[in-house]
């Protein structure tokens, strides 16, 4: 297929890119680059099925030629992101999705959207189910990507109703691996750049809140999975096996060999206290089970933050 993966340059769209073209796509990636990284990609454009655009979907999102399927990625995607960049947030949550889906009506591609477990906020019900509304608020500081997201989901089911787009959603719940950047924000990059310093390990809050950490090599065979596939979704696509954040501390200490203390800071406003995926409709729809245990995925993590490579000069991307 040729397929146009928008925020590709990200760390899930890189490794989304790299996946598709190891099984015979061709790929088109579109990333402005507000918070990707064209070194993550940058092992690729050499490649003769793969095309680098600097392009911001909020804009236009256009390729030449036929598509066949649209990958909707573009979005900052961690709090000290979406923090930054509020205005771009909730623009890539609508205009952008609204420019990807036109792109697939278009050429009557199968569009895929990347949603979130944010859409459940604080959520009430345990573990989430996709039929669960979430508890979600509309002007909190973390708004502007709940419902940014929220919104995209609803345009990608309006579409799917009145024009017969062959649209997915898929509901991503916490990923991590190798191409994090090391100040994004998240938890498990934050724990391993500080535990790889011996900087002490920040911990929001008594550490009772749970998280589930899915390798993201489990995730983008989900994501294949409904690209290739009819269904509407939405689904969602996480690792079941609640952590608590301590014990995720717990854990990066012990891949790491690191005697970092734990330090204890304030809970942001709005965070989550529990957050944990039902996937049943995955399993049931996709055939889809995550299978990198937690340990084995930090342990991947932390090696590739241990050596990343500088990267190399990268050939000028397309501009369209």
């Amino acid at each position: 297929m040729k397929v146009v993966v928008t925020g590709g340059s990200g760390f899930l769209g890189s490794h989304l890119c790299e996946a598709l073209l190891r099984r015979g796509d061709t790929v088109w990636c579109l990333d402005n680059h507000c918070t990707g990284r064209a070194a993550n990609v940058a092992h690729l454009v050499d490649h003769p099925r793969f095309r680098l655009v600097r392009a911001d979907v909020s804009r236009a999102c256009t390729v030449p030629g036929p598509v066949d399927a649209v990958a909707h990625l573009a979005s900052p995607a961690s709090p000290p992101d979406y923090g930054r960049l509020p205005l771009e947030t909730l623009t890539a949550g609508s205009l952008g999705t609204q420019n990807a889906l036109l792109l697939a009506e278009r050429n009557e591609a199968r569009f895929l959207l990347t949603s979130t477990s944010e859409v459940y906020g604080d959520p009430l019900v345990h573990p989430q189910p996709e039929e669960y509304w979430g508890n979600v608020s509309p002007v909190g500081p973390r708004s502007v990507y709940d419902e940014a997201k929220r919104y995209a989901e609803a345009l990608t089911a309006a579409h799917r109703r009145t024009l017969a787009v062959d649209s997915g959603i898929v509901r991503i719940f916490n990923t991590y691996g190798p191409r994090m950047r090391p100040h994004d924000g998240r938890v498990v990059s934050t724990f391993v750049r500080q535990a790889l310093a011996d900087e002490p390990l920040t911990i929001h809050g008594d550490g009772s809140q749970t998280r589930s950490f899915c390798y993201v090599d489990d995730l983008v065979r989900g994501l294949i999975a409904m690209l290739d596939s009819h269904c509407a979704g939405p689904v969602n696509l996480g690792n079941p096996a609640e952590r608590t954040v301590r014990e995720l501390a717990g854990l990066v200490l012990a891949a790491t060999g690191s005697s970092s203390p734990m330090e204890h800071l304030p809970l942001p406003v709005d965070d989550p206290t529990r957050r944990c995926p039902d996937i049943s409709r995955a399993h049931e729809l996709l055939g889809w089970t995550p299978v990198v245990t937690l340990e084995e995925g930090l342990r991947r993590t932390v090696g590739w933050f241990s050596g990343a490579p500088v990267p190399g000069r990268l050939r000028q991307p397309l501009e369209i």
